[in-house]
């Protein structure tokens, strides 16, 4: 396969600034048709979108805020999180943060954004203990929470659904705006039930609101096999979402159209809701509801496609861990290593790959490992240099990676210690005093923060540390599952990191 990070040097596969002028664009228009009361559901994620950036090379993580802050004196916002996900725990991914905290976090940052925040609600609430937790926290900070239960009569029943039983049994949310997202920390957060309850609530009191859905994925004017799409697929396969051509877009205006299953699911019962609470015509498919410009902003289609391909295979290996630790189930597996072979790709395809496993191989052959565990590491930097790493009594695989990186960029000779192991063998010590720990090597975490206290006074480490920068959105594969503190040092890097589902130890405790 084609040097990705090389190809992403040179050119972009996509134009964020059409992608945006476009998008904002319809979302006021969709406003104005709505006697300027627009409840836009916001799929996705909309603060740092790395899923959409990485599948499309030039998209920003930070483009919805950017919309937002373009329509923000006409907008503000709604948080909405699924009592259910706070109770389990739910973690989000690409911050390794539970699904409640990532609602904090959200907060804060539109906050500093300075965008209006009206509410958080806490959907298909049901007295569950650490959401009644949540709730309170919230409240005692001065934040207006409300607890939507789940809808009675859904999805069967339309005049109990809509009715005083049904959304009219859920607080009305007081905005004063003419848009108002309604958006959570990831899918099934209750965004739509929230959406419509605020349309009848808004129709009782005489202000004829209407209802669209900001999208992303899948992208709709593309084939329904598109790698974009396909890695649509690949990251929800832990909630079974799968493309379809839409049937009722096709019926209705002869023209093939991709959604997704639970759209177009929910299409006949969602029309009749709207239908009886807004009158009929409103949408004819569950396309129409969206406000997807994305595929219009495509601009290499190949570069795309090969970005798409390799999210693809990160989401394998990323399901591929969540089994080994738990979190998730085979179908899941399977069901990622499926759509792989749909885009016939294999996991020796993502490059650092191989370099990783033959490291690994390398240490066993030399006996460099510690306790008898042999760890390889890989990265590939801009420019297509693949650097590797391995375990050590000093340190772990991913720490020397991340130093051999930074070395390479500052071309600074392999021979040349940017820690001693005199220090490394202090930090171990003190590790070992205060916690009683036995394993005393440094994970990348550890390895960062001792690194840039060397910088202070090291010439080598100076010039390394200011290397750091480039390893964002680097490409990285580990032969061993990361530790806590190795995966929190690549989080903070920027570096895109796949592993094996190997465990590091024998250990059933890793801290």
């Amino acid at each position: 396969m084609e040097n990705i990070n090389r190809q992403v040097q040179a050119r972009k596969g996509f134009d964020n600034e059409k992608y945006l002028h476009e998008q904002t664009q319809e979302i006021l228009s969709r406003a104005k048709k709505s006697d300027n009361k627009l409840y836009l559901e916001f799929g996705g994620k909309i603060i740092c979108d790395y899923h959409a950036s990485r599948v499309l090379p030039g998209f920003s993580p930070e483009v919805k805020v950017e919309l937002l802050n373009k329509i923000s004196k006409d907008a503000e916002i709604i948080l909405c999180v699924y009592a259910g996900d706070i109770e389990r725990k739910k973690i989000r991914a690409d911050f390794g943060i539970t699904y409640d905290v990532d609602v904090l976090r959200m907060m804060d940052e539109l906050r500093e954004r300075g965008l209006e925040l009206s509410a958080v609600v806490i959907t298909r609430f049901d007295n569950q203990p650490a959401a009644g937790i949540f709730r309170k926290k919230l409240e005692r900070r001065g934040v207006k929470v409300y607890a939507h239960r789940f809808t009675k009569g859904y999805p069967t029943n339309i005049d109990t659904i809509v009715s005083d039983e049904g959304y009219g049994a859920n607080d009305f949310i007081k905005t004063s705006k003419p848009i108002v997202i309604v958006t959570g920390p990831g899918p099934c957060s209750g965004k739509l039930a929230t959406c419509l309850s605020q349309i009848y609530h808004e129709h009782l009191r005489g202000v004829h609101a209407g209802y669209a859905k900001f999208e992303t994925f899948p992208v709709w004017n593309l084939p329904l096999k598109h790698p974009a799409n396909v890695a649509y697929e690949s990251a929800t396969a832990d909630i079974r979402d799968v493309n379809m051509i839409d049937p009722f877009h096709l019926e209705a205006t002869g023209e093939t159209a991709v959604n997704y299953n639970r759209d177009i699911e929910v299409f006949p019962v969602l029309k009749r809701i709207l239908a009886k609470i807004m009158g009929d015509g409103v949408y004819r498919s569950p396309t129409e509801m969206g406000v997807n410009r994305v595929g219009f902003g495509i601009i290499d289609d190949g570069l795309v496609r090969e970005s798409a391909s390799q999210e693809v295979i990160r989401r394998f290996f990323r399901y591929s861990c969540e089994y080994a630790m738990g979190f998730t189930d085979k179908d899941t597996v399977q069901r990622a290593e499926l759509l792989m072979e749909e885009l016939g790709l294999v996991p020796e395809d993502r490059r650092v790959v191989t370099f990783a496993r033959e490291t690994m191989r390398e240490g066993e052959k030399q006996g460099k490992g510690h306790n008898g565990i042999y760890c390889g590491a890989a990265m590939e930097l801009g420019d297509g240099d693949v650097v590797t790493g391995k375990n050590s009594p000093l340190m772990h695989a991913a720490s020397s990676l991340v130093l051999n990186a930074t070395k390479k960029l500052a071309g600074i000779p392999d021979e040349t210690h940017l820690l001693s192991p005199a220090s490394i063998r202090s930090i171990g010590d003190l590790k070992a005093g205060l916690s009683g720990k036995k394993d005393l090597t440094l994970d990348l975490e550890e390895t960062l923060i001792a690194l840039s206290i060397n910088a202070a006074t090291d010439d080598a480490a100076n010039k390394a540390m200011a290397k750091l920068k480039e390893l964002k959105g680097c490409e990285a594969h580990l032969s061993h599952m990361p530790t806590p503190g190795d995966e929190a040092g690549f989080r903070q890097l920027g570096v895109n990191l796949t592993s094996e589902p190997n465990f590091v130890t024998n250990n059933l405790y890793i801290a």
